[in-house]
């Protein structure tokens, strides 16, 4: 995950531009098929830059949910869980979207930016989450075996 964010940073301006524009044109165009709209590539063109920065966004956001999750799952398997698995995994999230933004300053036609790195921080911030709820609740269902781990160790003991 680290390497394809790095491979995205890399890009220039013009191109990372191109690349979501595409999305965002591809998106209206969804969306006009779907909802029998038959717009015009002229129309279509004015929606997809409506949503580009929208779009830009949210894949900063799920690049960095991703980046958590990949985190997040192995520490929580080890164990590192509550306060501790989100200043682990947030601290490592948040370094490297910093370098990241870091990183741009050095690619043409690209800068850093403060509010992308809070951005790519909130994706992260869900990430870290979802991974703590699926875990949690997961290890706590009813029914779920390391329950009745517990329970078949609380009846050796007494006995």
């Amino acid at each position: 995950m680290m390497y394809l964010i790095f491979s995205f940073s890399a890009q220039t301006g013009e191109v990372s531009g191109e690349l979501s524009y595409k999305i965002s044109y591809k998106i209206a165009e969804t969306k006009s098929e779907v909802l029998h709209e038959n717009k015009d590539s002229y129309e279509l063109s004015y929606e997809a830059d409506n949503i580009h920065f929208y779009v830009r966004k949210a894949a900063h956001m799920t690049e960095y949910f991703l980046l958590a999750v990949a985190v997040s799952f192995p520490l929580y398997v080890y164990r590192i869980r509550g306060i501790w698995l989100f200043f682990l995994a947030g601290i490592f999230c948040v370094g490297f979207a910093g370098l990241d933004e870091y990183h741009q300053s050095f690619v043409a036609g690209r800068g850093p930016s403060v509010r992308d790195v809070c951005i790519d921080s909130s994706g992260a911030l869900i990430g870290i989450i979802m991974v703590q709820l699926f875990c949690w609740s997961s290890l706590h269902a009813p029914g779920s075996s390391s329950r009745k781990r517990k329970k078949s160790r609380k009846k050796r003991r007494r006995s």
